[in-house]
């Protein structure tokens, strides 16, 4: 990325720039280091309640005039908590994108955080919580994600019931205090913009932003060692993880290709061998989940209850097959996905807006999507093999959910 496109403020803050005429829209992202690793296990889902204070009313709008503001503005708007870091994005006609920022510094810095709405705070992050118990799917990857990571990197945002109806606004306005700020913020801005307008205003907006407190150190728990959740029900739902490497790794297109080859299209080895060809599973995948010091991949595979042993034993058979290696023709259909993916990539700006800050969050650096083609192109399958042959799936983790426990290899019970 051209270094005229990187700007530090005073503060912290750093700001990347991909401006193209080619773009009628503008798209913008902002990360604060405010995610629920910072969160006890008294207030497990503080870090998400605190954003969804945040957004009802911020600097001289009350919530119903935020919300209308930013409508009448046409903003594709999201907000999200992760484990490090809170997420807020938008996405508008280029002639927006100022007008849109500024709601955002206000939403970021001078939030009401109202003690009248707290309850329909609480509220809204009840159902959310609620609405992955109801999917069982979705509980099943969680579970699986807070065993396989050690504590915090493996905590779900949303927290638990009974934490969140005891956080006060006390709690909040203190994690508000402590965790927003603009040390370690990475705002990322491509599409039809002009960058010197965009760094004059973000100097103005986010200049005087105090630096927040340093982060202290979280309060880690001991991993949960079941694999198994009893539910009522004629499907199961299959989970296992095993560890790879992170983003900023050298080998990580090596690393991500063979999980592309694994699963990824209706070719991938998981669909063709667990699905298609066995008839045992009605959905099944894997993705890699990268965080800036681990990294891990999860499958996925749902099933019916008469089903489920063999699609355990089946799918982790296909993981542990992986480690011999890929071919070639399976590399020249995954790099068609991948370029496919870039095209689509590249006419986003919300998608270019969350690369950048991606990218530096990862290297502190970006990369651009030429060096990411560049990358991919020189992949071979002896590459990945090399990879895979030192790096074999191994030391997995298991989860499953329905009425009965599986039998899991490796003679884990």
């Amino acid at each position: 990325m051209p270094t005229e496109y990187v700007h530090q403020l005073d503060n912290g803050l750093v700001l990347l720039g991909e401006p193209s005429k080619a773009f009628q829209s503008a798209a913008f992202s902002l990360l604060v280091p405010a995610g629920c690793r910072h969160d006890t296990p008294d207030t497990a889902g503080l870090g998400s309640l605190t954003c969804e204070m945040m957004l009802r009313g911020a600097g001289s709008r009350d919530s119903r005039q935020l919300i209308n503001d930013l409508e009448n503005l046409g903003v594709e708007r999201g907000e999200s908590v992760g484990v490090s870091q809170a997420s807020f994005s938008g996405a508008t006609i280029g002639e927006s994108l100022l007008p849109a920022l500024s709601i955002y510094a206000d939403i970021v810095r001078r939030p009401h955080l109202p003690a009248d709405q707290l309850e329909s705070g609480r509220a809204v992050c009840v159902q959310e919580i609620r609405g992955v118990e109801d999917e069982p799917a979705q509980k099943l990857m969680m579970e699986l994600r807070r065993r396989h990571y050690p504590d915090p990197w493996g905590r779900p945002s949303h927290g638990e019931l009974d934490a969140i109806a005891n956080i006060s606004m006390d709690d909040i306005t203190e994690f508000y205090t402590k965790r927003y700020g603009p040390r370690e913020a990475i705002l990322g801005v491509a599409g039809n913009f002009d960058w010197n307008e965009v760094k004059d205003a973000v100097n103005k907006l986010f200049g005087d932003w105090k630096v927040q407190a340093e982060d202290d150190e979280p309060i880690v728990l001991p991993n949960l060692t079941d694999t198994h959740i009893e539910y009522e029900s004629n499907q199961s739902h299959i989970g296992i993880a095993y560890p790879t490497i992170p983003y900023k790794h050298p080998q990580y297109f090596e690393a991500w290709s063979a999980v592309g080859v694994l699963s990824g299209g209706m070719s991938s080895r998981l669909f063709s061998e667990v699905r298609e060809k066995r008839g045992l599973c009605y959905t099944v995948y894997a993705s890699l989940h990268t965080q800036r010091e681990r990294a891990a991949v999860f499958c996925y595979a749902g099933t019916t209850a008469e089903r489920a042993q063999e699609t355990l034993d089946v799918t982790h058979s296909e993981l542990v097959r992986l480690g011999t290696g890929i071919t070639p023709e399976e590399l020249a259909r995954l790099k068609a996905r991948i370029k496919s993916s870039l095209i689509m990539q590249q006419e986003s700006t919300s998608a270019r807006a969350g690369s950048l800050t991606r990218d530096w969050y990862h290297l502190h650096r970006v990369r651009p999507v030429e060096e990411v083609a560049a990358k991919v192109d020189a992949l071979t399958a002896e590459a990945i093999n090399g990879y895979l042959a030192d790096n074999p799936p191994k030391d997995f983790t298991y989860m499953t959910l329905g009425q009965e426990p599986l039998e899991l290899p490796d003679g884990i019970s």
